[in-house]
């Protein structure tokens, strides 16, 4: 069977991983913090019998577009945004550390800062507990802060300090669950320089308009790919017939 039929099922099924890739950004494109991804690729020579002329498409790795999104000012306290380069600390469901840009915090009914995932918002000494009855403020360096709704209004406490880190992107490892890791599986430590808009929220990275033009065009590549096994297939059909004809 000609080679080329490999050669272009190869190609429709790096197209296939390409749109899927491309689907899932657009899925999240209302997702607050998310980092778009990418599929790369590379072609190999095809090594062999004959002339050079068939190359294979080969996956390169997996990339993360860690461009910021745009940031949405919603006026509510639980609400951050970072600013510029950055992460905030949660903790798994497996007691690890990972890292998010979702800034959507909430309280739990049993004191503990979170995301809307429900995951813990880590500070410096574990999880961050609110006390009950008081308002909430998150300072630019992560610092929250409550005052007493009941008694002395004007008391502020500082009851923690949210762990914002700033590990190298190159070093990061994007999870099943959306979340980022070091890939040596190790803390990243706290970085001084990361600051937080309060009462704000960073959208999610992902341009609408390109990743459903991206869909039509490898939508396109793949057709393209499929045509090249009919016409594989075609060309062998003409050959079987030219072989009987001259039998």
């Amino acid at each position: 069977m000609d080679r080329l039929i490999y050669i272009a099922m190869n190609g429709a099924k790096h197209a296939l991983s390409k749109q899927a890739s491309t689907s899932h950004n657009l899925a999240n494109v209302s997702t607050d913090g998310f980092r778009s991804q990418y599929n790369s690729a590379r072609a190999a020579a095809v090594i062999g019998p004959g002339q050079p002329t068939r190359t294979f498409v080969v996956d390169s790795t997996v990339g993360t577009n860690f461009a910021p999104g745009p940031i949405d000012r919603t006026g509510r306290p639980l609400d951050v945004a970072l600013e510029g380069r950055g992460w905030i600390a949660v903790q798994t469901r497996d007691g690890r550390e990972a890292y998010t840009r979702s800034g959507a915090l909430e309280i739990n009914a049993n004191g503990q800062l979170q995301t809307k995932t429900g995951l813990d918002v880590l500070g410096d000494g574990g999880p961050i507990a609110i006390p009950p009855d008081t308002q909430i403020s998150i300072g630019r360096d992560g610092t929250v802060s409550t005052i007493p709704t009941a008694g002395i209004p004007n008391i502020t406490n500082a009851v923690g300090r949210i762990k914002l880190v700033d590990p190298n992107e190159r070093e990061l490892v994007r999870g099943d669950d959306g979340l980022f890791r070091l890939s040596n599986g190790q803390p990243a430590p706290v970085a001084e320089n990361v600051a937080l808009a309060s009462g704000a929220l960073e959208r999610s990275n992902v341009n609408a308009v390109s990743a459903i033009t991206d869909i039509i065009s490898q939508a396109r590549q793949f057709e393209m790919q499929i045509r090249m096994v009919q016409t594989a297939d075609q060309n062998a059909r003409s050959a079987a017939q030219l072989l009987n004809l001259n039998a």
